[in-house]
């Protein structure tokens, strides 16, 4: 599935998390707002979570997937699975055009409505048109400079932006952080 017109980029590093889009919605060929928000935080702040296709059929599933987090007490693998999993049997949600990207302070998944759940091995993942660009600029910056998770995804959603022309320069950036008083078991 090939999703077009954004970028989503989440970035793990030293205990910190950060997840970032562009702002660019278009219609066809023709860019119709420069300011959407693709990602947002849920759980209580404790998981964000970016999608990549129909502003409908993301925010379908920000809120199932948040029904899961709720459901399982914010275990971001248990209700990434039963996400995919709802996603791929229902009928109608089967026919969403989108895809998803959702972290928590340890691991980042991608996930689609073909029931593909994808584990980043290195602590950063992409999606969307942009999002092949912004994850090479993500790698290079962590392989090679000490900046921290956000500006990272900064940095490699502007650098995107300058290559792919579904992805522009008003970048909405979250950020997670240690929490002291997160004990729940995993």
């Amino acid at each position: 599935m090939t999703i077009r017109s954004t970028t989503v980029l989440a970035v793990l590093r030293d205990g910190r998390g950060a997840m970032a889009s562009d702002g660019q919605v278009t219609l066809g060929n023709t860019i119709a707002k420069h300011g959407a928000s693709k990602v947002r935080p849920l759980f209580k702040g404790r998981v964000l979570a970016g999608f990549a296709g129909g502003a409908a059929d993301g925010l379908t599933l920000f809120e199932k997937f948040e029904g899961h987090l709720e459901r399982y007490r914010g275990h971001l693998r248990r209700a990434t699975v039963e996400l995919a999993r709802e996603w791929r049997s229902d009928r109608i949600l089967r026919k969403l055009e989108a895809m998803m990207v959702v972290m928590d302070r340890k691991d980042i998944f991608i996930v689609s409505g073909n029931g593909d759940i994808i584990e980043s091995d290195d602590k950063v993942a992409a999606i969307g048109s942009g999002g092949p660009y912004a994850l090479a600029a993500a790698r290079a910056l962590l392989r090679n400079t000490g900046l921290d998770a956000a500006e990272v995804c900064r940095r490699s959603l502007e650098i995107a932006g300058e290559i792919c022309i579904y992805t522009n320069d008003r970048v909405t950036l979250l950020e997670l952080e240690p929490v002291a008083d997160d004990h729940r078991e995993d």
